[in-house]
């Protein structure tokens, strides 16, 4: 809670939030000063998920990452601020932030 309550995204700096369940992870970059979900990506997607083999490991939490920052580009956002939401950087939140720096985007 404490890193929830600290993390906020602007219009200059959105947010990257990553979300995930047992089968799936979500990415959304927020402008939290107006309530917006600028981008979205996450392996519902039939773009990222039509080369994966399975939605629910790393790979397909890098391909998420990848996607998002491609089309946080697209839209001109180069700089976010990461929430991971409480769970730890590891595994599938590492991977996705991994793949999403390795993309463009700075955070």
């Amino acid at each position: 809670m404490r890193g929830r309550a600290k993390t906020r995204g602007t219009s200059q700096r959105p947010r990257l939030c990553v979300t995930k369940s047992l089968k799936h992870i979500y990415a959304q970059v927020i402008d939290d000063t107006r309530g917006h979900t600028l981008v979205a990506a996450s392996t519902l997607d039939e773009q990222v998920s039509a080369e994966l083999s399975s939605t629910a490991n790393t790979e397909a939490a890098a391909a998420v990452g990848e996607a998002v920052a491609k089309r946080a580009l697209d839209e001109g956002i180069e700089q976010v601020v990461f929430d991971r939401a409480g769970w730890p950087y590891h595994g599938k939140v590492a991977a996705l932030a991994e793949a999403a720096r390795e993309a463009g985007l700075k955070f």
